[in-house]
């Protein structure tokens, strides 16, 4: 029986209410459900629900991890398993049940609200968003045509690029002819430099594995489409990040195009530096998801991905990151957003797993600063040095002392000029300090100085080795960090310190101007031969190697190389090619020899000493020789000691001399060639566990960046400008039709269309103002009774409460 007047008392804080804690309520909610599951289900599929408990738990994991609600996942594994062993309990309900039960939940079916029911009613559509939503106006405000402008100008620096099959030059080299060989190098095994030597790859390999497998027919064209789209890649991102500080279309192109002109990057492409080319494009993507990550999982999912990259192409970057991150918890605390900071920790997930087992082996061998190493070819390039003159170069924004190309371009009187041109953009950023937002702008700042001082410290430390000469660490991808936040900073002053329109946009396009002076020798350098890029070469061996060892079939080529100084540098490529996926920090920064030591070898191969030569290079899985030439200049040193070895090699039984090529002179063994060594049962374990928790790892990291519509709804319910303040105005478009919806809606009481106008007069409002007589009520209430008892009038009138609001 139903009372209009009856009333429900609840006790949140009941014997029956739920933990407090997420997890704890997360946990005995899903507890219950599956016991009542087991509880009610026929006799026969009480085995089949048991067993499926643990898949539909992995299954839910997922679901929670793609829904933004990590912390259910550890309550739903555990609900799971305690689900399992309450047989006991599962038993005693099913008997109560069946001692009381009459009916079947069929009955009682149309009572029960579906899911699809349950969802609309609770789904306001986009009335959440509180009017902070704001469009990103992409192609309305004109960040498609800068990014189309980009192209085309890449296109006319780089036009040849498109009709060469790999890029060379620098620290370019040809990625492997297979995808499964990609993959191969990022992984936890053994390593294709070197003889016997096992162990953890660079996180690097993993990112040209990544870039190298966007293009499976020929890994190592994408290289070449990398060089060609890194112009308007670089404005795309700059574009974006720039949507976190300004809401104005002009600056936000600014902001891409004074990314994409930035000195260092201009550098890396130029002289052919793929980690430092690759940093650049990833930084404002990273910023564009860090700032945001203490919001929602979906952006810290995103922004651990994106730190495990950029410290894979720059381990440099590592403490300067840490600083920052360190900064970004300490603003979240003090603003008292404590669920942020574990949004924050998640960043640091990824990253730490990935270099995980390289820095247990580089601490193992007691060098752990080899970890700040750059991954990759390491090449002894023009660069900024440790001196004075280096280190003015780096404070000015340049990662070279030849300042962008222009010492090389014009004489050093006029080129000594050409650090004011980015003078612009430092004014700009030092303004940001004093801004209306100088919270955000000194953040910025903060940033810059980072970058700077990581530039400093870096041209300092040498942990590389090319050829046996040490290379320090270049100092770009420090700089390149500094120019997130002086780009940043900049647009800080000109968003907010700048009222005036005129001198808003004045401002922005003599900066503009200023820093497309200062890239004309950079783009104009590959047409000028002045860059080191070079068409290819697919292989670094000579063509008979290449033929034999096509589709990365396990050959080893022994190379030795003569030094200026009377040295020999020796090393062992396996495959076709020295590729840039198999390099590792742990050769590069070796301070003694790693693996099989097969120098003692190459110096008996040259000399005079009588010993079964084919039969030890057999032995350890050696099929060829080359004699490389040292590139650049050879000194009287190196071509005496080349001489010399070929008259020696010649002289040997069972090594037949295959030709002479541009790569040096080649032999081959006549004898049969050992197979190239396995794993061990103890490797291959050590192998399959780092692979499950890096795998896990990324994998999670993934699920938590996938966008939801919930994680959009939340995320377009708050301001995509980081650190405005709350009096702040909104950046409405020019255009009134580029507008959103909710920036124009219509006031409460306004007359949205004209023939009603006639309608709503005082007039003709009369008769409904006139109020008709309502009968006394016979009993008037008593004073001492709260609430009126409804009256059969409101019980039968509808309620349309639910139409008003939706």
């Amino acid at each position: 029986m139903l009372s209009p007047s009856a009333r429900i008392s609840a006790a949140p804080d009941g014997p029956a209410a739920l933990p407090s804690g997420r997890s704890r309520r997360a946990y005995v909610t899903r507890l219950a459900q599956l016991h009542r599951r087991l509880a009610y289900a026929p006799a026969a599929a009480v085995p089949l629900h048991w067993l499926s408990l643990l898949p539909l738990a992995l299954w839910r994991s997922i679901t929670h991890l793609v829904g933004k609600r990590p912390e259910a996942v550890l309550p739903e594994w555990g609900a799971a398993l305690t689900a399992m062993l309450r047989v006991g309990a599962v038993a005693r309900s099913r008997s109560r049940i069946r001692a009381f039960r009459s009916s079947t939940w069929a009955s009682i079916a149309p009572l029960r609200v579906t899911s699809s029911d349950l969802r609309r009613r609770l789904d306001d559509g986009h009335g959440s968003e509180g009017g902070a939503v704001s469009e990103l106006r992409f192609f309305s405000g004109g960040g498609a045509w800068a990014v189309l402008a980009a192209l085309v100008v890449s296109i006319a620096s780089f036009t040849t690029l498109l009709a060469w099959p790999a890029l060379g030059g620098g620290e370019l080299l040809p990625l492997r002819q297979t995808i499964s060989a990609l993959w191969s190098d990022a992984a936890w095994g053994a390593r294709g430099t070197g003889i016997g030597l096992v162990g953890p790859a660079d996180p690097f390999a993993a990112v040209v594995a990544v870039l190298g497998s966007l293009w499976p027919s020929g890994p190592s064209f994408a290289m070449v489409l990398l060089w060609i789209l890194a112009l308007p890649l670089a404005v795309l991102g700059g574009w974006f990040a720039a949507t976190r500080v300004t809401d104005r279309a002009g600056l936000r192109i600014f902001a891409g195009v004074a990314w994409a002109l930035a000195p260092t990057f201009l550098t890396a492409l130029v002289d052919g530096r793929p980690s430092a080319v690759l940093v650049h494009l990833l930084l404002p993507w990273l910023f564009h998801s860090a700032v945001v990550a203490h919001r929602s999982w979906g952006a810290a999912g995103s922004a651990s991905l994106l730190l495990a990259a950029v410290v894979a192409c720059a381990p440099s970057l590592a403490p300067a990151l840490a600083l920052l991150w360190v900064v970004a918890v300490g603003i979240v605390l003090g603003t008292g957003q404590f669920r942020g900071v574990g949004r924050l920790l998640w960043l640091l997930v990824p990253t730490a797993v990935l270099f995980a087992p390289l820095v247990f082996w580089q601490f193992a061998h007691g060098t752990p600063l080899a970890l700040l190493g750059d991954p990759g070819l390491v090449w002894a390039g023009p660069q900024a040095s440790a001196d004075a003159a280096g280190r003015l170069a780096l404070a000015i924004g340049f990662p070279t002392t030849d300042l962008a190309g222009w010492a090389s371009l014009v004489p050093a009187a006029i080129a000594a000029w050409a650090p004011l041109l980015c003078a612009p953009m430092a004014l700009l950023a030092l303004g940001a300090a004093v801004a209306p937002r100088w919270r955000a702008g000194i953040t910025l700042l903060v940033v810059a100085l980072a970058g700077l001082a990581t530039a400093f410290f870096a041209v300092g430390i040498t942990v590389s080795f090319a050829q046996g000469a040490g290379v320090a660490i270049w100092p770009g991808a420090g700089l390149s960090l500094a120019w997130v936040g002086v780009v940043g900073a900049a647009l800080v002053t000109l968003d907010t310190a700048i009222t005036l329109p005129r001198l808003r946009v004045l401002s922005a396009v003599a900066a503009g101007v200023a820093l497309g002076i200062c890239a004309v020798p950079a783009l104009t350098a590959f047409h000028a031969q002045r860059s080191v890029l070079t068409n290819g070469p697919e292989s670094t061996l000579p063509a008979y190697v290449a033929a034999q060892a096509a589709g990365d079939r396990p050959l080893a080529t022994l190379v030795m190389t003569p030094q200026n100084d009377g040295g020999l540098a020796v090393e062992v490529v396996w495959g076709a090619s020295e590729t840039l996926g198999s390099q590792t920090t742990m050769v590069s920064t070796a301070v003694e020899p790693q693996g099989d030591d097969v120098a003692t070898l190459a110096v008996d191969l040259l000399s005079a000493r009588d010993f079964d030569a084919p039969g030890e290079l057999a032995a350890k899985g050696i099929s060829y020789v080359l004699l490389a030439e040292l590139p650049g200049d050879e000194g009287d040193k190196a071509r005496t000691l080349r001489a010399a070895a070929i008259a020696s090699i010649d002289q040997r039984a069972g090594l037949v001399h295959a030709g002479e090529s541009d790569r040096g002179v080649l032999w081959r063994l006549e004898a049969e060639v050992a197979a190239p060594p396995t794993l061990t049962s103890a490797q291959e374990g050590s192998a399959r566990l780092v692979l499950t928790i890096q795998l896990l790892a990324v994998f999670v990291a993934l699920l938590l960046s996938i966008p939801t519509r919930a994680s959009r709804r939340a995320a377009r319910a708050q301001s995509r400008i980081v650190g405005r303040a709350p009096d702040e105005p909104m950046i409405l478009p020019r255009h009134a039709e580029d507008r959103s919806p909710l920036d124009e809606q219509t006031p409460v009481g306004a007359i949205e269309e004209p023939q009603d106008e006639a309608a709503l007069t005082d007039e003709a409002l009369v008769p409904i103002a006139e109020s008709e007589p309502v009968e006394e009520p016979a009993e008037p209430a008593e004073p001492s009774d709260p609430v009126d008892a409804p009256t059969d009038v409101d019980d039968e009138r509808p309620d349309t409460t639910g139409e008003r609001d939706r």
